[in-house]
C-alpha cells in the first residue's frame, strides 16, 4: 500500500512510502485482536477489591436464642451473611485478573489492527516535525489541516517530543504515543492513525525479525 506523506500544513511533500504487507496488509484475525485487548483491558484492574466475611465483621459471638423450641431457624450467631450487618458469603478477595499471552499472538493481533485501519483508508503520513513549545491550539490545527477526522485519533511518533506530548494533552479525542507504546488496544480504539514518517519502518522491522 502506497500512501502520500503530508508536510504539517496538510499539503503533500512530494514523497511517497509504500507500508509493508507483512504490518498493514494481512488478512486480520478477529479471535488474536480480541486476546490482546482482554489481555490489556484485564492487566489495568487493580484486583483490590475486598469484603468482610462472618469471621471478620465486628459482631457479638453470643448463640441468638435456644436451638430448640424457639419457633424458628436455629441460627447459630448474628455474623452470618443473611443478616443486616453481617459478612458477605463468597464476596471479591484481593487478587490479580493478568494472564499470559504468546508473543507471537500479541504481535498477530498488532499486525491485524493496523491492517483493518490501512483497509479503512484510516491511516495518514506526516513528515517528521518539531515544536517549540507546548502550544495546544496549534496542534490542532495540525490534526485539522491532516484531516485526520473530529473523532479519536492516535498519532504515534518515533520517538518522545515532549512538547508534541504536552500540546495534546488538553485534548480528549487525541492520544500521543511513541512506537515503543503502541498496543492493540489503543489502535482498536481510536478512529484513524497520524504515522510520523519513519514509524513505519520501525514496525515493519520488528515484524520481520
Amino acid at each position: 500500500m502506497e500512501l502520500q506523506v503530508l508536510k504539517i500544513d496538510g499539503t503533500q511533500s512530494g514523497k511517497t512510502v509504500v507500508l509493508d504487507e507483512k504490518v498493514f496488509g494481512v488478512t486480520p484475525n478477529d479471535h488474536a485482536i480480541w486476546l490482546d485487548v482482554t489481555q490489556y483491558l484485564a492487566n489495568q484492574r487493580q484486583g483490590t477489591a475486598k469484603t468482610k466475611d462472618r469471621s471478620e465483621v465486628a459482631y457479638s459471638t453470643k448463640k441468638l436464642g435456644r436451638q430448640k423450641g424457639g419457633g424458628g431457624a436455629r441460627h447459630g450467631s448474628i455474623k452470618a451473611n443473611i443478616f443486616v450487618g453481617g459478612g458477605r458469603a463468597h464476596g471479591p478477595r484481593p487478587r490479580t485478573y493478568e494472564f499470559k499471552l504468546n508473543k507471537k499472538v500479541k504481535q498477530l493481533a498488532r499486525v491485524s489492527a493496523l491492517s483493518y485501519k490501512a483497509q479503512a483508508n484510516a491511516i495518514t503520513v506526516v513528515e517528521p516535525f518539531t515544536m517549540d513549545a507546548p502550544k495546544t491550539k496549534e496542534f490542532l490545527g495540525i490534526i485539522s489541516a491532516l484531516k485526520a477526522g473530529d473523532r479519536k485519533v492516535l498519532f504515534i511518533l518515533p520517538e518522545i517530543s515532549q512538547n508534541i506530548y504536552l500540546s495534546s494533552r488538553n485534548l480528549p479525542e487525541v492520544s500521543v504515543i511513541t512506537v515503543d507504546e503502541i498496543n492493540t488496544y489503543n489502535i482498536m480504539n481510536a478512529y484513524s492513525l497520524v504515522l510520523v514518517d519513519g514509524v513505519q519502518d520501525i514496525l515493519a522491522s520488528r515484524v520481520n525479525r
